[in-house]
């Protein structure tokens, strides 16, 4: 994260004052601008939600009216048309019920879905910022564990939208209501008490809740770091057999679980005690209001009626009450689930078009590197005043040792990140001054390590071109050379690769990544070590495709086999960030430099190998002897 962005105030908090200000930054999920009938439906669901109101309110007066009807305080107790007044207000009673009970549920029918909107809408917000932040943010995070992060996130803002749109505003209009009707009904000192109760409940539910904040922060974090290690070792599932670590990732897991357990222990154990506190007060009140109601009863100004319209009351009080207290406390358990994906959301991308960035205008495209440096860290430079160039329709090779900078150059041309001095340019047109998508679309890569998607084979390789014909990816997967293998597959085209495409042999993935970018068609092709992970029998068959798919096209090699770049128009030798040596094969060699050196090692090191492997099948020496070794 940058420090502009760890110092800006974030947009979503969790703490304490900041409720008022993040419930505004949220609007726009709750009242959605492009989506009038979610508006509608967010009317209607409000709508429905006072009738209920409007009926819970009766309900007290309906219950106090049947209880004077029994004894007899009640004038014209008689009978109305044939039907007692008691069973006519329990009729009564019923139907209000029935009518606060149905429209409460037609409530939640019609707010269903703006609540799923607004996960959907957060949802694919995230998803797609994730994608817009650099390399380097994805490479300094734990795939798992930023997953857990939506996830908590999504889930979050369905719970805020929820409580803020149906639950505060009618709750406080409820409590207005009451209070007028406690004055006019019964004085002023019952308000005084009822008043007193409701500040009581909520300064304790606010203090108990921030309390809580930080327990649910701990939780978050050992729940994300479970997860990491979870999804962490189930990906490096191999590494783990190969060592036999089971029982260390157990062990690893487990102790991140503890502390999502302590965690999760201290979250209900200070819910009990909030939940206690909160009864302890509002009965502590009841108790004293209906003491009161019946010195009143006793003295002869209140009916047994109102004794329990007082009571009904305060049940009915308590429901929402408690749902303010549960509200609040949603609230800022929400807050503090989505505080952490805000903050992502937040991030800013560390590579974005100028607002002015123009479409790449390519035909036969010449790459130029002028005097480019670049650091990954201000201490440690990687490129030091780089020039080079890649005239259109030839191939330049990167070579040199490990650590020289060759790979940093592919990324600086796909702009993963930006030169800190000098320019690339494409046709004369800085990489920094056209979109980013029009850049990446006319550039293909095979890259050493090729990661399939957990699909099947023939949308792997349509990914490179989405929506292409049948005809086009057979033709792709058949000029690299993989088209007869996959009509081999006893589902063809239509065969999963797993995960990561382990269910395929190191060179049949890199086929099909060589098909993916063929079908492509890129102007400015990147080879980064495409064939430095496998063994040289397969080298030198993928070598073929890898020839032809460069034919005619700005090839940009990036190499560790020198075998493998002796037909390139020419050859840069990379040592510590600076072009030591540049020339065809033949010109370097003669040079006896760095590039005679490794391409002298290289030699001896295959020749030993072709020894082991002549070895290993004539280990009785015929081929020697002039005796052809059997098959």
């Amino acid at each position: 994260m940058s420090s502009d962005t760890a110092d800006k105030k974030p947009s979503v908090s969790a703490d304490e004052g900041s409720i008022v200000s993040t419930i505004r930054n949220l609007w726009r999920y709750m009242w959605p601008a492009d989506r009038p009938d979610l508006r509608w439906r967010v009317i209607i669901a409000l709508g429905a939600l006072v009738v209920s109101k409007v009926a819970t309110t009766f309900i007290p007066f309906l219950y106090k009216g049947i209880v004077d009807s029994f004894d007899g305080s009640a004038p014209n107790s008689a009978l109305i048309l044939g039907v007692a007044i008691p069973i006519l207000l329990v009729v009564a009673y019923g139907v209000t019920s029935l009518i606060d009970a149905g429209f409460q549920q037609l409530r939640d029918v019609w707010f269903a879905s703006v609540g799923q909107n607004a996960v959907r809408q957060l949802a694919y917000e995230a998803f797609v910022h994730m994608h817009k932040l650099s390399l380097r943010f994805h490479l300094a995070r734990r795939t798992g564990g930023l997953s857990r992060v939506i996830e908590r996130g999504i889930k979050g803002i369905e719970t805020i939208v929820r409580f803020t749109m149906l639950n505060i505003v009618p709750t406080m209009i409820e409590f207005v209501v009451t209070a007028i009707i406690f004055v006019t009904m019964f004085g002023i000192s019952y308000l005084g008490v009822l008043l007193l109760v409701i500040w009581g409940y909520l300064v304790w539910t606010i203090k108990a809740s921030n309390w809580r904040i930080s327990i649910r922060r701990d939780m978050n974090t050992s729940d994300t770091d479970a997860n990491s290690k979870a999804i962490d070792s189930l990906l490096n599932y191999e590494t783990v057999k190969y060592f036999t670590n089971e029982e260390m990732e157990a062990k690893r897991y487990d102790a991140a679980m503890a502390g999502y357990e302590r965690s999760a222990v201290r979250i209900w154990t200070s819910l009990g005690t909030l939940n206690f506190g909160q009864a302890l007060i509002f009965y502590a009140g009841t108790v004293v209001i209906l003491v009161m109601a019946a010195y009143g009863v006793i003295g002869g100004t209140l009916t047994v009626g109102d004794f329990v319209l007082l009571n009904t009351f305060l049940i009915q009080i308590y429901r929402p009450l408690n749902q303010i207290g549960f509200v609040y406390r949603e609230l800022r358990q929400g807050l503090t689930d989505i505080e952490e994906m805000f903050r992502l959301l937040d991030q800013e991308p560390e590579i974005k078009d100028k607002p002015d960035a123009g479409v790449l205008d390519i035909g036969n495209p010449t790459i130029r590197f002028d005097n480019v440096t670049f650091h990954y860290d201000p201490d440690r430079p990687i490129l030091k005043g780089v020039s080079f160039e890649v005239p259109a329709g030839k191939t330049v090779a990167i070579v040199g040792p490990t650590g020289a900078g060759k790979s940093t150059i592919s990324r600086l041309l796909y702009r993963f990140y930006d030169v800190t001095g000098g320019a690339i340019t494409i046709d004369g047109q800085d990489l920094r001054d056209v979109t980013q998508k029009s850049l990446r679309s006319a550039i293909g890569m095979v890259p050493q390590d090729t990661v399939l998607f957990n699909d099947t084979i023939g949308y792997n390789i349509e990914y490179g071109r989405p929506g292409a014909s049948q005809d086009d990816i057979r033709a792709a997967a058949n000029m690299a050379q993989v088209g007869r293998f996959i009509d081999g597959l006893p589902k063809g085209y239509d065969t999963p690769v797993g995960e990561r495409g382990l269910k395929l042999s190191g060179g049949e993935k890199q086929r099909v990544a060589i098909a993916r970018t063929i079908l492509k068609a890129p102007s400015i092709l990147i080879l980064d070590e495409a064939t430095s992970a496998l063994d040289t029998h397969t080298e030198r068959e993928i070598q073929s495709a890898l020839d032809e798919v460069s034919r005619n096209r700005t090839t940009v090699v990036i190499a560790h086999r020198l075998s493998t770049v002796v037909n390139a128009d020419e050859i840069l030798v990379l040592r510590d960030g600076v072009v030591a040596e540049r020339g065809n094969h033949i010109a370097l060699l003669q040079q006896a430099g760095l590039y005679a050196q490794m391409w002298n090692r290289q030699r001896e090191a295959s020749e030993a190998e072709e020894q082991l492997l002549r070895t290993a099948n004539d280990p009785d020496g015929f081929v020697k002897r002039g005796v052809p070794a059997a098959e």
